[in-house]
C-alpha cells in the first residue's frame, strides 16, 4: 500500500468521525486490531494491506478509486442513493436524520446556507408540503414506475415518516443557523402544483388550493421566527434561548441550496443534486472555497431578523402575493372544467 494513499485514506476517515469518537479505536473495531497495530498504521510505521484498506473502504463508504485521484481541483461526495422500486419517504427522511445526527455531535455546531425555492426544513412544518414535493420529485423527475399511473391524493402522511419530519425539524431547530433567502423562493414548488393542476395529476383538483393555503401558513410562520430570530416548530411556543435564527435576503439570486456547517472541530458541506437528493463532503479545500462564497453571499444581502422591519415586511408581502397570484390560476382552471 502507497504511504500517500494509506495517509489520506486516515485523514478521509477522521473527518467522517464525531466529535466524541477517536480515529484509534474506531478503526481497532473495524479491523479487530490492537490500538498499537492501528497507530503503527496511523504513523505510517506499518503499510496495510489490501484486505485492510477495503474493510476501511467499505466501513466508512470511502471509493477507493476516487482516494487515489485526490488531488487539487478534485474532492470526494458522498450520497444518497436512490434505487429504483425502492424509494420512500421514509427512507429519504431517514437519510437526512442520519446527516443530522452527524451535526448534532458536533460541539458548537453552526448552519449556514444558501436557499434555491424551498426550504427544506421549514417545511416540514407543515407536511403537506413535503409529501407533495417528493411526489413531484418520484414522478415527475426520477419517473419511477410505481408513480407512473399514480395521481397525487390528499392522504395522511404514515406516523413512521411524520415522526422522522419531526425529529429533523427538532434537531434543525436545535441548530444556529445564518439563512439567505431570495425573491424566487417558493415559485418553482407553486410552478410545479400549477404543472399537476394542468396535467390533470391530482385526484382532487381543489388540494391544489389547499396546499397554497398551506404555503400561506408557512410564509407566516417563518416571517414569525424572522421577527423572533428565533426557530421553533410552528403551534408551538418561542424558546426562550437557544435556536438562533439570523436571516438575509439577497436581492439577486441563490442559483443553488448550499448547506455549510462548522463546528469546534468540524467543517461541512451539503449541496442539493438532481433536484432533491444532495452530496456531502469535508474535503478542506472545497469546503473552504464554499464558505468563501456563502460569505461573500451575506455579505452583500439584507439581514431582515430582528431589524429592518420594513424591509422585512416589503419582502413576505411580495411572496404572499406570489402566492396569491398562483392561487387564482389554480381556482381559474378548476372552475374551467
Amino acid at each position: 500500500m502507497n504511504s500517500g494513499i494509506q495517509s489520506k485514506l486516515f485523514e478521509v476517515i477522521k473527518h467522517s468521525l464525531r466529535e466524541d469518537e477517536t480515529l484509534g479505536l474506531v478503526v481497532s473495531d473495524v479491523l479487530s486490531l490492537s490500538t498499537d497495530a492501528v497507530y503503527r498504521r496511523i504513523r505510517l510505521e506499518t503499510l496495510m494491506t489490501i484486505e485492510e484498506v477495503r474493510k476501511l473502504c467499505v466501513h466508512f463508504n470511502i471509493s477507493f478509486d476516487a482516494l487515489m485521484e485526490i488531488k487539487s481541483g478534485n474532492a470526494s461526495f458522498t450520497y444518497l442513493q436512490l434505487n429504483q422500486g425502492d424509494f420512500t419517504i421514509e427512507k429519504y427522511l431517514e437519510g437526512i436524520l442520519n446527516g443530522l445526527g452527524r451535526l448534532r455531535s458536533i460541539n458548537d455546531a453552526k448552519l449556514y446556507f444558501s436557499i434555491n425555492n424551498v426550504h427544506f426544513f421549514q417545511a416540514l412544518n407543515f407536511p403537506q408540503l413535503v409529501r407533495f414535493r417528493l411526489f413531484f420529485w418520484a414522478k415527475t423527475h426520477l419517473l419511477l414506475p410505481e408513480f407512473k399511473d399514480r395521481k397525487f391524493a390528499h392522504e395522511k402522511i404514515s406516523s413512521d415518516a411524520f415522526s422522522l419530519g419531526r425529529k429533523i425539524l427538532q434537531a434543525y431547530n436545535r441548530i444556529p443557523s445564518v439563512e439567505i433567502i431570495d425573491h424566487e423562493m417558493m415559485r418553482g414548488f407553486l410552478r410545479q402544483v400549477l404543472y399537476y393542476l394542468e396535467s390533470d395529476f391530482f385526484k382532487d383538483p381543489t388540494y391544489a388550493l389547499f396546499l397554497a393555503d398551506r404555503v400561506h401558513l408557512w410564509l407566516d410562520h417563518y416571517k414569525h421566527q424572522a421577527e423572533v430570530g428565533k426557530k421553533f416548530i410552528f403551534g408551538t411556543e418561542v424558546p426562550a434561548s437557544g435556536s438562533d435564527l439570523s436571516l438575509y435576503i439577497n436581492d439577486t439570486i441563490n442559483m443553488d441550496t448550499t448547506f455549510y456547517y462548522e463546528g469546534a472541530k468540524k467543517k461541512g458541506v451539503y449541496l442539493t443534486h438532481n433536484i432533491m437528493n444532495y452530496l456531502h463532503t469535508t474535503d478542506e479545500h472545497y469546503v473552504k472555497d464554499s464558505w468563501g462564497i456563502l460569505d461573500s453571499q451575506i455579505a452583500n444581502s439584507s439581514l431582515i431578523s430582528q431589524v429592518n422591519t420594513k424591509e422585512r415586511n416589503k419582502y413576505f408581502n411580495a411572496i404572499v402575493n406570489l402566492v396569491d397570484d398562483y392561487k387564482l390560476q389554480f381556482q381559474h382552471i378548476i372552475e374551467s372544467r
